[in-house]
């Protein structure tokens, strides 16, 4: 019974020796890797060259780590030569993962990192240099643009967040020119004048027409601000006049208000606001028009005259005035005599020569030179406006013209056509003002009978000149019975001057102040009224190069459900490609 007990206690004693051996050798270990962390790079890879890290060795009883005999030998010190008890496998320790081998068995975590990245040191490089490149992926300025360019317009301003090189990249006139002269545009429509609670929000809601998606822009510069005129000049869209209330600011108030004559615009691409010289005169809802010229555009005179307002005429498709029926601003042969003589009769008559593009003008924004043409509205004390002036992008500065002719009365509509901008009176009267001559034309012919509450508009498309007007319908099989009114769009033949009914619009007349704005071969129109305690909105959309003009819904998604009634007379829309 002694002997076993005897026996018994030098078995344990001879574990714990076993136990302490071990850990006598891990320390030993550890210490001599700390003194080669101190070597070269070199020397580091001599040593640690050969070495064998197996997996994790442990023992289920007894615990500690298992070091092989030949470890001594790598690290130099063969007195460190020690095996565990010999008596370990008859005692049933089994391990838990990997055979048992001689060599470096197991160690800490951090022990095993550190002698696979020293082992590994050129494969670990090489991982990490490959890593980087991907990270690091180069691309030419020029392909990058190439891929930014095809962009829809909400992924290009994702695109912009990404790094301050893609946000240069896409900003530069460069881009925004090849953007603009590319085929991956998609149509733009713009509705401002959103009216909340009785306050001009200044809020933009541009819609994406081919995915029919509405989003929502902050304009703060037009919070307060209404009854202005919009147009959509090349990737731009400017913003004229308008008014805004003294007493209340931010309501639609007309009874104490203030004109403006101040004109921005509102880059879309860029989402960028910019201010361009205020107009002579104060207007608000004023007539606008747009036309694109050459660069050594200076061969036209705007002449302004108040006392010269006699218009020019053309009836029907003969004229003994205009030698080119297409052309409705060719003169008869002596009229430089003429005006020359008027001229001196009339001191207080200025004349207006576009300035010459000099070489060193590099500030202008745009390689395109265009002008602005403004008439109409009304001024300071709401009273109609019969003046107008020009505006031009490169020497950006207005000078007034020609007034309008004394029997066409208030605009409502305008539009340019082939160089002649058209307006359309609330007397039906139609009149053209040639821009490069820089007079008024009367244009005399037979429009089409119309209900007198809601005034035409027109619109211009690939060259063409149109007008959408409100008439009654005959009834069916009742001659004479007037039970339907329905919107129609007519064109005007430009050679004979006269009216071609086209199509006719799906949707009932049910707003008086409906806008429709075209756009390369589409024609946009937008129509807003209150019923049943809210605002609708309905957009369509024509393609006048379709032999059969169809009118087409889109979004079906009312945004104008917040609005208040008083945005149907607020409103105004643009549309652009983009």
């Amino acid at each position: 019974m002694f002997s076993e007990r005897l026996t018994g206690e030098q078995s344990l004693s001879q574990d714990f020796e076993s136990l302490s051996v071990s850990r006598r050798l891990v320390r030993s270990v550890s210490q001599k890797l700390r003194k080669k962390n101190h070597r070269s790079a070199s020397e580091e890879e001599d040593a640690v060259n050969g070495i064998s890290i197996k997996c994790l060795t442990l023992y289920g009883r007894g615990g500690g780590c298992k070091v092989g005999a030949d470890t001594g030998d790598e690290f130099g010190d063969p007195s460190s030569r020690r095996r565990s008890s010999a008596s370990d496998e008859g005692k049933g320790y089994k391990l838990i993962c990997g055979a048992e081998e001689t060599g470096v068995d197991c160690f800490s975590y951090s022990v095993k990192e550190r002698f696979w990245k020293k082992h590994n040191r050129k494969d670990f490089e090489l991982e990490e240099s490959i890593r980087n490149s991907r990270m690091h992926i180069f691309l030419p300025d020029d392909i990058l643009e190439m891929c930014l360019v095809r962009l829809p317009l909400v992924s290009l301003m994702t695109a912009r967040l990404v790094c301050k090189k893609w946000r240069h990249l896409t900003t530069t006139r460069r881009f925004l020119q090849m953007r603009h002269e590319g085929f991956h545009q998609n149509p733009w429509l713009f509705l401002f004048g959103a009216v909340k609670d009785g306050y001009c929000s200044g809020e933009i809601h541009a819609l994406d027409v081919s995915l029919e998606q509405w989003y929502r822009i902050d304009a703060n510069i037009l919070k307060g601000r209404f009854m202005f005129s919009v147009a959509s000049i090349q990737d731009d869209i400017y913003i004229v006049g308008g008014c805004s209330s003294l007493s209340n600011f931010g309501k639609v108030d007309r009874s104490s208000f203030k004109i403006h004559k101040g004109v921005i615009f509102f880059s879309p691409l860029t989402k960028s606001w910019h201010k361009v010289a205020p107009m002579k005169h104060a207007r608000s809802s004023p007539i606008l028009g747009f036309y694109e010229v050459s660069s050594d555009f200076s061969n036209g005179q705007m002449h302004l005259c108040r006392q010269d307002r006699r218009p020019r005429t053309r009836i029907g498709g003969v004229s003994d005035v205009y030698e080119d029926p297409h052309r409705l601003s060719l003169r008869r042969h002596n009229r430089n005599s003429i005006e020359e003589s008027e001229a001196s009769l009339l001191p207080n008559r200025k004349s207006y020569k576009f300035a010459r593009p000099k070489s060193d003008q590099t500030g202008t924004r745009s390689c395109k030179r265009f002008v602005l043409i403004v008439v109409g509205g009304h001024g300071s004390w709401d009273e109609p406006l019969d003046s107008g002036e020009i505006y031009d992008s490169l020497s950006n500065k207005w000078t007034e013209i020609q007034r309008l002719p004394v029997d066409i009365g208030v605009v409502c509509s305008g539009v340019v056509c082939k160089g002649i901008f058209y307006v359309y009176s609330e007397t039906d009267k139609l009149a053209g003002y040639d821009i490069e001559r820089g007079f008024w034309i009367g244009i005399q012919t037979t429009f089409p009978p119309r209900v007198h509450e809601y005034y035409p508009k027109l619109v211009t498309s690939n060259g063409r000149l149109f007008m959408l007007s409100v008439s009654w319908c005959e009834g069916n099989g009742q001659i004479g019975r007037r039970n339907k009114a329905v919107r129609k769009l007519w064109e005007l033949d430009l050679l004979c001057l006269t009216w071609t009914e086209v199509s006719v619009h799906p949707d009932a007349p049910m707003d008086w102040n409906a806008v429709f704005m075209a756009d390369r071969n589409l024609i946009f129109g937008i129509e807003m009224f209150k019923i049943f305690g809210q605002v609708l909105d309905f957009l369509t959309v024509c393609d006048v190069s379709d032999k059969e003009m169809m009118w087409n819904h889109i979004s079906r998604n009312h945004v104008t459900h917040e609005f208040d009634a008083s945005s149907c007379m607020t409103k105004s829309m643009a549309v652009l490609h983009l």
